[in-house]
């Protein structure tokens, strides 16, 4: 990361790409260092992958939003994985986050269904997907 305040690479990023909104920005910047913190404890490379970055996503949204998780992603433009990546690297474009050789914008691609994996932990078990 740089020295670069958060609130001017957001800024930066909205004007370049209006796809999503500045909320969304801190969302993925905080699903980040949850996921550094499961995938990175201990280690001394804290780099993560694109999937790690969207299990991180997963946890803090059911944390942080509950039931309601899928719908705020959503209002702010967050609706699969590419979209969390698209973040991603408009930060990288502001010189915000780094990046790895070898990182590329596909890793966040696939993955879970953010409809299915935000919104069945609060369905009734009957009404679960069976596995």
């Amino acid at each position: 990361m740089s020295d670069l305040p958060f609130q001017y690479a957001i800024s930066q990023s909205v004007d370049k790409d209006t796809r999503y909104h500045p909320h969304a920005y801190e969302f993925v910047r905080d699903a980040l260092h949850v996921a550094a913190k499961i995938f990175c404890e201990g280690k001394e490379d804290k780099h993560v992958t694109g999937q790690e970055v969207l299990e991180g996503v997963r946890q803090h949204a059911l944390a942080e939003y509950g039931p309601m998780a899928f719908t705020i992603l959503a209002e702010w433009g967050l609706h699969r994985g590419e979209d969390v990546g698209n973040i991603v690297y408009n930060l990288i474009g502001t010189g915000y986050f780094g990046r790895n050789d070898g990182d590329s914008l596909e890793d966040f691609a696939g993955g879970f269904t953010f409809e299915t994996a935000l919104t069945e932990p609060f369905m009734p078990a009957s009404q679960r997907l069976k596995a």
